[in-house]
């Protein structure tokens, strides 16, 4: 497999881009042509060839722009990493789940060589090579979790299960939407989604804590999510609210095809062998509107969906204040024609 990495921005000049292949690789959100809040969970186990489902830890075409623009928030931002005293061991066990998994699924990009304790990494695309010892975080350049996320597409927060609930003690965050670790470290699993709207009193939460509480290792399980933001920016913190807020104010009707972006995030969980702890990787991908409806299938369905959508979601997804420009640009995408179940193109 030889994936062609591009040179590309997420922010200021926004030169971020999809080759076609990228775009029918997208992981579209909507199965059917209506949505509500659900648990969603399935297993982890690959999927169809090509798709971001085939391996354990997706690796595309933007990963090498996506670790320099890490670089640049977390240069920014020192606080969008943080691991509490007690993760250690958990950011151990993360490094080795991803270490193994990239040297196994892409040994074209990536290396691992094991000898005892001692270990030797090589990642291609990035220029890495780091000899170390396993569990002995002074043989690093930093701690074991901030190393191997700062070479991982998505934000990644590991929650360590005591009391019979899942908290959120550690994380490397600088691709969200909307949410800041800074502020949910040290949460437990309810106060973090308190801001979500309807899926409390439809017992969503609870039904999705009871999963994650039995989560086997060996056994990680996946879910879609999503939410819409204007241009391809990755870090949509709290934080940084004064520099991407405005620029929803910017969508015409001329520009909406190009600047609103459908953004997906394709979450995983994992149980953790050491630690107990669940890994919880959460993949941002971006798709534009004149993209996604180059997919006739998919424009069809996100006009029927972003138009049924209740108020309250559509604040929350953060296009509420676009919503009628959005319609009436995929109006012309959705012919009425019967849309086939599930998310691939036809």
């Amino acid at each position: 497999m030889t994936i062609q990495f591009h040179d590309e921005t997420f922010r200021d000049d926004y030169t971020f881009h999809n080759s076609p292949e990228g775009i029918r690789r997208f992981p579209f959100p909507f199965d059917q042509d209506s949505y509500m809040y659900s648990v969603n969970l399935e297993p982890h186990a690959g999927g169809k060839a090509g798709s971001p489902f085939e391996k354990r830890f997706d690796v595309d075409e933007h990963y090498v722009a996506e670790m320099r623009d890490r670089a640049i928030t977390l240069a920014e931002d020192p606080l969008r990493c943080q691991s509490l005293p007690h993760m250690e061991l958990a950011g151990w066990d993360f490094l080795e789940l991803v270490m193994t998994s990239k040297a196994e699924d892409y040994p074209e990009l990536f290396t691992l060589n094991r000898d005892g304790d001692r270990w030797h990494w090589i990642n291609r695309p990035l220029g890495i090579e780091q000899r170390f010892t396993f569990l002995d975080a002074t043989t690093l350049p930093c701690g074991p979790m901030e190393y191997i996320t700062r070479q991982t597409q998505g934000d990644h927060a590991l929650l360590d299960q005591r009391d019979g609930n899942l908290w959120m003690d550690a994380g490397m965050v600088t691709s969200q939407a909307d949410w800041s670790l800074d502020f949910d470290i040290g949460m437990n699993f309810f106060e973090w989604h308190a801001p979500v709207p309807k899926a409390h009193e439809m017992g969503v939460f609870q039904r999705a804590l009871k999963f994650l509480l039995n989560l086997q290792q060996g056994a990680p399980s996946r879910r879609l999510n999503w939410t819409m933001t204007v241009n391809p920016r990755l870090d949509t913190s709290p934080e940084n609210y004064h520099k991407w807020g405005p620029e929803k104010r910017t969508i015409t009707p001329a520009t909406v095809g190009s600047k609103q972006y459908l953004r997906v995030e394709l979450q995983t969980l994992w149980r953790l062998p050491r630690s107990n702890a669940i890994a919880f990787p959460i993949r941002c991908y971006l798709c534009s509107l004149e993209d996604i409806a180059t997919v006739p299938k998919w424009g069809r369905r996100l006009h029927r969906v972003l138009r049924d959508l209740p108020d309250e979601l559509a604040e929350y997804k953060g296009f509420a204040v676009n919503r009628p420009v959005i319609l009436d640009y995929l109006a012309q995408f959705d012919d009425g024609a019967e849309t086939s179940p599930g998310i691939f193109p036809d």
